[in-house]
C-alpha cells in the first residue's frame, strides 16, 4: 500500500508539473505579447488567408507530376516565409477533376495572421523575368542618330530603343544567387548576381564577344539599364543599378531567388478569416472542454463514487499532458482539432467506465475490494486494447488519407487523444485507485467501490 501511495504521489506531482508547464509558457511576460510557447493555432482560430490555386500539369509528363508538385511546394512555402507568417501551411492535394481539361491538382496555401489577400496573391504567384540582351555599339550610333530619337516622345523612344537589343540567352534562371549591395559613393541600392555554372560561361563569353558594345537588362520587358562592356567578365557577377530604392531592390532580390514556379498555377478561391471570428472559435473551444470536463467528472463522481472520483483525477492529468503535448510536438490547433480534443475526453473516461462495470461484476460475484480492483482491471484491459487500437487505426487513415487541414487536425489531435487516454485510463487510475481503496472489504468500502446499480439489484 505505501508503495502505491508514493507512486500515486509521484505521479499527481509529475501531472501538476506539466500544468503549471502548460500554463506559465501561455502566460505573456511583461512586455511580450505571447507566452515562452504559445499554442500553435491554425488558420480559423488566428484568422489569415486561405487561398486555393490549381495546377496547370498539362505539359508534363506523368512521371514527373509528383516531383514538380513537390518542388512547386517547396517554392510556394520559401515565398511565404518571406511575408513574416508565423507557421504557414502550403500543401499540394490530387482530386477528382471535374472535366477532362481540368488539373486534378491543387495547392492550398494557408497564412495565419495575414489578412492582405492581395499582398499574399503577389507573392506567391510573382514570376520575375530577367534576361540579359546586347546591342553592338554601331547599332546604338544608328539609333541616336535616327529620326526616332529625335523626333518621338520619351516613351516611344525606350520602345524603339529596346527593340534593337538582341537575345542572348541569358536569363534569370540562371542566377544562382541575388543580394541587395549599395554604391561605394552614392549609397544607392543596387542588385548583385552571382550565375550558376552555366551563367557565369555563357555571362563570359558575352562580355568577351561584346566589348565596347552595350548589355541591356531587361526586368519583366522593360529596359532597367544598358551599360557599355567595358572588358571580359569572367567570374560570374554582375550588378543591376537601375536607380532602385531600397524596397525595390529588396523585392527584386528575393523575387530573383525564388525564380519561377515550376508549375503554372491559378487562383481559384480565396478567403479570409478575420482574427475576431477566430477568437469566438478559440473561446468557445475553451468553454465547450470545461463543460465537458465538469459535467464528465460530475457523472464519474455521482455514479462511480470513489473510483469514478479517482478517474476525474486522472482526466486532469490526461488533459494537462494533452496540453502539453500541443505545446511540444507542436500540434497545430484548429476548431476541428480542438473538437477532437474534447472527442478524446469522452474517449478517455470509456476505459474507466467498462474498468469500474468489471469491478461491479467482481463484487456481485462475491469477491472482495482488492480482489474485485485486480481482476476488473485485468478482465477490461482487452476489451480496452481492442477499441483503441480500432479508434487509432482509423485516425491514422484520416490523418494520411484526409484532404484538408481540417480533416487532418481532427485525426492528429484524436489519435494523440487516444494514446495518452490508454496510460491515464489503466496506469494512472489504477495507481490512484489502489493507493487510496481500503484494503478490508466492509459495508462502507462496498458502497464506495460499487457503483449506482449495485444495491438495487
Amino acid at each position: 500500500m505505501l508503495k502505491h501511495r508514493a507512486r500515486a504521489v509521484f505521479v499527481l506531482i509529475f501531472a501538476a508539473l506539466i500544468g503549471y508547464f502548460v500554463y506559465t509558457t501561455q502566460i505573456p511576460a511583461a512586455g511580450q505579447a505571447t507566452g515562452s510557447r504559445p499554442f500553435r493555432l491554425g488558420l480559423d482560430l488566428s484568422g489569415g488567408t486561405h487561398l486555393v490555386y490549381q495546377a496547370d500539369t498539362s505539359k508534363l509528363a506523368s512521371a514527373d507530376i509528383s516531383a514538380s508538385m513537390s518542388s512547386l511546394r517547396d517554392v510556394v512555402e520559401r515565398r511565404v516565409n518571406t511575408l513574416g507568417v508565423s507557421e504557414p501551411i502550403v500543401q499540394t492535394q490530387e482530386a477528382a477533376a471535374l472535366s477532362s481539361k481540368e488539373s486534378a491538382y491543387k495547392l492550398i496555401v494557408e497564412l495565419p495572421g495575414i489578412t492582405d489577400v492581395n499582398e499574399a496573391v503577389r507573392a506567391i504567384g510573382a514570376t520575375p523575368s530577367l534576361e540579359f540582351k546586347v546591342a553592338t555599339a554601331a547599332d546604338v550610333k544608328d539609333f541616336q542618330a535616327s529620326s526616332t530619337m529625335k523626333t518621338a516622345d520619351a516613351t516611344t523612344t525606350s520602345i524603339a530603343y529596346a527593340a534593337i537589343f538582341q537575345t542572348t540567352g541569358l536569363t534569370g534562371r540562371m542566377v544562382s544567387r541575388a543580394i541587395v549591395e549599395f554604391n561605394n559613393t552614392t549609397n544607392q541600392p543596387m542588385v548583385g548576381l552571382n550565375f550558376t555554372s552555366d551563367g557565369r560561361d555563357l555571362f563570359d563569353q558575352i562580355t568577351k564577344d561584346h566589348i565596347g558594345d552595350y548589355i541591356g537588362i531587361f526586368l519583366d520587358g522593360a529596359l532597367i539599364e544598358a551599360p557599355v562592356v567595358r572588358e571580359e567578365i569572367p567570374n560570374g557577377q554582375a550588378q543591376i543599378s537601375g536607380s532602385f530604392t531600397l524596397d525595390q531592390a529588396q523585392k527584386l532580390v528575393r523575387d530573383l531567388n525564388f525564380g519561377a514556379l515550376p508549375v503554372p498555377v491559378t487562383l481559384i478561391s480565396t478567403q479570409t478569416i478575420g482574427p475576431t471570428l477566430g477568437q469566438a472559435a478559440i473561446n468557445g473551444g475553451i468553454r465547450t472542454g470545461i463543460i465537458a470536463f465538469i459535467i464528465i467528472g460530475l457523472f464519474l463522481i455521482l455514479w462511480y463514487r470513489l473510483p469514478g472520483f479517482i478517474a476525474t483525477i486522472a482526466l486532469a492529468c490526461y488533459t494537462a499532458i494533452m496540453l502539453a503535448l500541443f505545446k511540444l510536438v507542436p500540434v497545430t490547433l484548429t476548431a476541428a482539432g480542438i473538437a477532437g480534443f474534447i472527442l478524446s475526453i469522452g474517449m478517455a473516461v470509456d476505459a474507466n467506465i467498462l474498468i469500474f462495470e468489471r469491478m461491479k461484476e467482481e463484487l456481485k460475484a462475491g469477491r472482495g475490494v482488492w480482489d474485485a480492483m485486480h481482476e476488473g482491471f485485468a478482465r477490461a484491459w482487452l476489451s480496452i486494447r481492442d477499441s483503441n487500437i480500432s479508434s487509432i487505426i482509423t485516425g491514422v487513415i484520416l490523418y494520411y488519407f484526409g484532404s484538408t487541414s481540417v480533416v487532418t487536425g481532427f485525426a492528429l489531435v484524436f489519435v494523440i487523444g487516444v494514446l495518452v487516454s490508454m496510460f491515464t485510463a489503466i496506469t494512472a487510475s489504477r495507481l490512484f485507485l489502489y493507493a487510496v481503496a481500503p484494503k478490508n472489504t466492509t459495508r462502507l468500502s462496498t458502497f464506495l467501490i460499487s457503483n449506482g446499480l449495485h444495491f438495487r439489484n
